[in-house]
């Protein structure tokens, strides 16, 4: 009955919304992230999980770039036109690439620094903004950051320096230490705060940050003028009594009241949390769990379809298709990769910091460990050299979105859609192959780990070579099981 109940009211809601949702752009419910403090985890590690959609088939590629000298009075042309000056050296990174598309791509840094975002839709219009920073922003953090914090300074200044091109976008970024959300708005205005070292955040697309305190700088960092802009624009009235609110004020409401929005926070919260939240629920920022959060608690959130919910509108599958629905799903039709990145303090980086990623779509693939400190690609992940795919990331004359039977992100895709149409019968045998995997993953993991720290302290050359060989190997056979 309860069931029922709660299906007669969301179908309510959503005939309710349907005419403003009409003007909530596909690209608002575009991805999903979890950030984990280092105290709120099973092993002591930074966790920080992400769901990548696009709403148009693209390519993923793979590279490894190398940490590179640069020289004097070397610049960096931002693609608005804008020109930065570059700095002496840029630290290496792996990053995830969808050619085409502005905020989409992924990155994890020699030291961990780990970079993904979320699109969030704020009520500033365009405001005459032809220029301004977008693609470049977390390459950026990623090649001059050491740290999560000094990345969320190093964006901030940016922002203010040549303002921000898009509506509103979270950047969730993590490090071996700490954890934080940067939200910026068009315009020069942002906010980040700390997630706390015992405590899980959850992000769809639309903000999560709410009462701000930017004099407590170990936790919040921002705009200056962040609320005396809001007053000006009509967004907040102190005389109201209420504390002022980054969410509320700077938030557009049709991104905040989006059933696509509520309902994955709402699921996952409930998967994680100490504590049972309602559907219509004021959500935290940040959250205690109800058990130490393990790598395979974020894996089994980002393969999420409401099951077991009452969203679930097709228990056993039984209606074919869970990813194609009227509320989105955290695993959704237009993932493009799962990601996890685990990231260890105790360790050096090069062996503690790894990006297990699931590519396309994390309920039908297991999660790959990439190690940081890998020094190349499998030919099948990636399309020719890094300096090449960043000249050539915007260029509409180039093919690289067109299908090449070798590459291995084409293979995954093609594995998804033959999943999708018939999925209640293949996914039983999926979820064991992948169990099974996942499993004997993770215990090669620690044997692996062992004898590379060994080799690390006599030959680094060597260590590097093995953690190479283990991650391609690994990449080799999930591809393998799904081309035969």
């Amino acid at each position: 009955m309860r069931h029922i109940l709660f299906s007669l009211l969301l179908l309510i809601g959503l005939s309710i919304t349907s005419a403003f949702a009409a003007h909530f752009r596909a690209g608002d419910r575009n991805c999903f992230t979890i950030l984990v403090g280092k105290k709120a985890t099973a092993d002591g590690s930074v966790l920080l999980a992400h769901n990548e959609d696009d709403f148009s088939a693209t390519v993923v590629n793979w590279y490894k770039v190398p940490s590179l000298n640069h020289k004097q009075h070397e610049t960096v042309h931002l693609r608005r036109g804008e020109v930065l000056e570059q700095v002496p050296r840029t630290y290496g990174f792996l990053w995830l690439e969808m050619p085409g598309y502005e905020f989409s791509d992924s990155y994890m840094n020699q030291w961990g620094v780990t970079i993904v975002s979320n699109q969030c839709s704020s009520r500033e219009r365009p405001i005459g903004l032809t220029h301004g920073i977008g693609y470049y922003l977390r390459r950026l953090m990623a090649e001059r950051a050491k740290t999560a914090r000094q990345a969320v300074k190093i964006a901030g200044k940016l922002i203010e320096r040549f303002g921000y091109a898009a509506s509103g976008r979270t950047y969730c970024i993590a490090d071996r230490n700490e954890a934080w959300m940067l939200a910026a708005v068009q315009g020069k205005h942002w906010v980040a705060q700390r997630v706390p070292d015992s405590m899980v955040a959850i992000i769809p697309n639309y903000y999560t940050i709410g009462e701000v305190n930017l004099k407590d700088t170990l936790n919040f960092l921002g705009s200056a003028d962040l609320v005396e802009y809001a007053i000006r624009k009509g967004w907040y009235d102190p005389r109201s009594g209420k504390p002022f609110n980054f969410r509320q004020a700077y938030g557009d409401p049709l991104s905040l009241a989006h059933y696509s929005n509520i309902a994955r926070h709402w699921a996952a919260i409930n998967l994680l949390a100490a504590k049972h939240y309602a559907f219509t629920a004021r959500f935290p920022f940040a959250f205690k769990a109800k058990s130490p959060i393990t790598l395979q608690d974020l894996m089994d959130v980002l393969r999420n379809h409401y099951e077991g919910t009452e969203l679930e509108m097709n228990p056993a599958y039984n209606h074919g298709n869970p990813h194609q629905n009227v509320v989105m799903r955290i695993c959704s039709q237009t993932n493009r990769y799962g990601l996890v990145a685990q990231l260890r303090s105790w360790l050096p980086p090069e062996i503690g910091d790894v990006l297990w990623v699931a590519p396309r779509r994390p309920c039908v693939q297991p999660f790959v460990p990439w190690y940081s400190g890998i020094t190349k690609i499998p030919q099948a992940y990636t399309s020719g050299d890094y300096r090449t795919a960043l000249k050539i990331h915007f260029d509409p004359q180039t093919k690289v979105k067109e299908y090449r039977p070798r590459q291995a992100y084409w293979s995954f895709t093609h594995f998804a859609t033959r999943t999708d149409s018939n999925y209640a019968r293949v996914i039983p045998a999926i979820r064991a192959y992948k169990k099974m995997f996942q499993r004997a993953e993770f215990a090669s993991q620690k044997k692996l780990e062992i004898e590379v720290l060994k080799r690390f302290k006599k030959n680094k050359a060597e260590a590097l070579r093995m953690l190479t060989d283990y991650t391609r190997e690994q990449a080799e056979k999930a591809l393998q099981k799904i081309s035969r």
